[in-house]
């Protein structure tokens, strides 16, 4: 008997946060199987079979197929459900930025927290060291986040006036090191645009329970939520 329902491999605050608010828009049902993998190997082994690389998030569908990588899952999720107006359709025009941008995000800033929550996998366990990497990775960060802001015109939203998964991605990502308040520096088109994506009264509810706001968020980190949300 097929699973009407999405599981998803997840945490809160991590990267399967975009994917459930997709899913969440989209009124999919779903299911997290949680799995903070940076909470050491037996939350990795609950990935293992789903993802070889022990990582979060993987979605598995409702016909049984894995799907990793968030890009790929908000991409797919998106032109699974056309309906629900979350990405430009191929033939917009809007389409090539759409898919630049969703590439550029897990490419340019995503892959650079594997390294910033555990320096020392590769440069070992020299701790000014690995402060220094951090340092540098957070600046390169902003320097991404700034570029990516010279070439958007945000109108409500990244792409224009309709609410897409890019704006999920970015909302979420913005939110982990080096901070909103360096985001906001750095972009204050796009600052606007996830401020928008933070106040949808539609995630509302969501995000009180994968990623909650509190007093400072903006500055400081989540505790206990991801390692890409910590300092």
């Amino acid at each position: 008997m097929v699973n009407p329902a999405y599981t998803i491999y997840g945490a809160p605050g991590s990267g399967s946060v975009p994917v459930e608010a997709a899913l969440t828009l989209i009124g999919q049902p779903y299911s997290v199987i949680e799995a903070p993998t940076w909470e050491g190997e037996s939350e990795r082994a609950k990935v293992a079979a789903i993802n070889p690389l022990k990582q979060i998030p993987a979605l598995v569908t409702p016909g049984g197929e894995t799907i990793t990588e968030s890009a790929a899952i908000l991409i797919w999720l998106a032109d699974r459900y056309p309906e629900a107006g979350l990405a430009p359709t191929t033939d917009d025009p809007a389409r090539a930025q759409f898919l630049r941008w969703m590439t550029f995000i897990p490419a340019s800033i995503y892959a650079l927290y594997w390294i910033s929550d555990e320096p020392s996998r590769l440069v070992g366990e020299d701790e000014a060291l690995q402060a220094m990497v951090k340092a540098a990775i957070k600046d390169r960060i902003v320097d991404c986040w700034r570029m990516m802001e010279a070439q958007v015109s945000p109108g409500r939203y990244l792409l224009g006036d309709e609410l897409t998964v890019l704006d999920l991605y970015v909302t979420v990502l913005s939110r982990w090191g080096p901070r909103r308040v360096r985001f906001y520096e750095a972009a204050p088109k796009m600052a606007e645009v996830v401020k928008r994506v933070d106040a949808d009264p539609r995630l509302a509810g969501f995000w009180e329970k994968r990623f909650p706001f509190f007093d400072g968020w903006e500055r400081l980190g989540s505790a206990g939520l991801a390692a890409s949300a910590e300092p």
